[in-house]
């Protein structure tokens, strides 16, 4: 058996759980997953993915003038008034289908 070296690394407890339970449906240890992930850093002389910023930033209240919420608080009134919602169900019931929650 090849030498091994041990890498130490800080994870947000829920994100290494989700981790943990792909992983595991898919039969690779944590420990295989970042060795895979190492060794295509040194084939791709970088990170093996594409690092961006999602096309649309959702927003935040406190980075949002009294002007811009206002008009947020607009649309959502609109959106109400012509029938765009979803029920507490179907929101639970994409997010179970979505992301087993």
């Amino acid at each position: 058996m090849a030498k091994t070296s041990n890498v130490f690394a800080r994870v947000e407890p829920k994100i290494k759980e989700q981790a943990e339970q792909v992983l595991e449906k898919l039969g690779i240890p944590m420990s295989n997953a970042v060795s895979m992930f190492l060794r295509q850093v040194v084939l791709q002389h970088g990170i093996p993915f594409e690092l961006k910023l999602p096309k649309e930033i959702p927003l935040a209240y406190g980075s949002l003038t009294k002007e811009q919420f206002d008009a947020e608080i607009a649309k959502g009134i609109a959106d109400v008034k012509e029938g765009k919602v979803y029920s507490a169900a179907d929101v639970e019931a994409e997010m179970r289908r979505d992301y087993g929650i």
